[in-house]
């Protein structure tokens, strides 16, 4: 199921700047705004979200909807009133604008449905982008005594040996402790590049406690520079699993 956002908002820019920034972690996401008053002031306008609704149920199968204040929020509730065929395909959420934006776009574009989107969007509490830049080259366990595995390159053509796994005494269950090596730590670009990785293995992973398919919980560790963190993964793939957000950890994202 394929789930769209709308940002309903009384600024333009807020709402633009909104759907930017989440464009950049969710590239993918259908996303429409829905700002400022029929004569480009600040406002909310009932055809401006009729529109923006009908734009994202076109392109998805269903849509999460956020809004900035509360006459905007009675705006969004007239356009379902208006029309019965709405609201079984639209979430009105009560969730923080641009947080809750974020999440759930980046929640959308791991492919997941309505409800748990809209879950996303309601569970922001903080503040939080391009493919990861690590090219992986060879799988963990595939490597040579005269030839390590290693599990990407770094911008200077270093590579990043797979790091040791730590057994928990669990067979389906590995960790392994890395130094975050990028100035900003998991910020919103590394920590979306992390979640959609994740997303993509299909393997429960969780760093230093967060799950790491949330891209709020990665951004609420604070991590900086030297900073250690512990990867967690398990199941039938933990080990390989672990060993790719670890190079993508060691590999400072890009940002070195």
């Amino acid at each position: 199921m394929s789930v769209g956002l709308v940002l309903v908002a009384h600024s333009a820019m807020l709402a633009d700047g909104t759907a930017e920034l989440a464009r950049q972690m969710a590239p993918d996401v259908e996303l429409r705004c829905a700002a400022g008053d029929p004569d480009g002031g600040l406002g909310t306008s009932l055809p401006r979200v009729q529109d923006a609704l009908s734009a994202a149920l076109a392109a998805a199968d269903g849509v999460v909807v956020l809004a900035d204040l509360g006459s905007a929020v009675l705006t969004v509730e007239s356009a379902l009133e208006l029309d019965p065929e709405l609201p079984p395909r639209v979430r009105l959420v009560s969730a923080p604008f641009v947080e809750g934006a974020v999440a759930a776009a980046v929640t959308a574009q791991q492919g997941a449905g309505l409800d748990a989107v809209a879950e996303a969007a309601e569970s922001a509490v903080l503040s939080i982008g391009p493919e990861p830049v690590l090219q992986l080259v060879q799988a963990p366990g595939s490597g040579t005594a005269d030839s390590p595995a290693v599990v990407g390159t770094r911008a200077s053509g270093e590579a990043i040996p797979v790091p040791d796994p730590t057994s928990s005494g669990d067979a389906d269950q590995v960790s392994v402790t890395v130094e975050v090596r990028n100035p900003l730590g998991l910020h919103a670009r590394p920590a979306a590049v992390v979640a959609r990785s994740v997303a993509d293995l299909g393997v429960p992973v969780t760093i230093n406690g967060a799950d790491a398919t949330s891209v709020l919980q990665l951004m609420s560790l604070g991590t900086s520079a030297g900073d250690v963190v512990t990867i967690a993964a398990r199941g039938p793939d933990a080990e390989a699993a672990a060993a790719v957000v670890a190079g993508l950890v060691q590999g400072g994202f890009g940002e070195l």
